[in-house]
């Protein structure tokens, strides 16, 4: 099991025993999952502001609102973009990381010699 990330992109570390990476790994899954739920509260917590000021405004008097400023639609899509789709971008990455270091634990042996990508790599000195 040499090359077990052989279809995976991205360069390969150096091969190292099985056994030696598997404590860290369990602690980089973590790191990542812990990062990808924290990024889904702000991403949630931006949702649930926008929909607090959505109720607001729908709420108010017609004449109130012709004198309210109102964010106009693009002003909106540009901070959908910022503060929801491009962190849900980064939460996707992140699950992939955490399906890779997976794949890795699961399919090998503590005996096994395994080189691991330079990502997880990186994290692990």
């Amino acid at each position: 099991m040499l090359n077990i990330l052989r279809s995976e992109e991205g360069p390969l570390g150096r091969p190292r025993r099985a056994a030696e990476v598997f404590p860290f790994l369990e602690a980089y899954i973590a790191r990542k999952e812990q990062q990808a739920s924290e990024i889904e509260q702000v991403v949630e917590r931006y949702e649930m502001k926008r929909m607090k000021e959505e109720r607001a405004y729908q709420s108010m008097s017609a004449l109130r609102r012709m004198f309210s400023g109102k964010k106009p639609d693009h002003h909106l899509a540009v901070e959908y973009i910022h503060y929801v789709k491009k962190p849900m971008e980064q939460v996707k990455k992140l699950r992939a990381e955490i399906e890779r270091a997976r794949k890795i634990m699961n399919e090998s042996k503590p005996n096994d010699v395994i080189s691991i990508p330079e990502e997880i790599e990186q994290d692990l000195t």
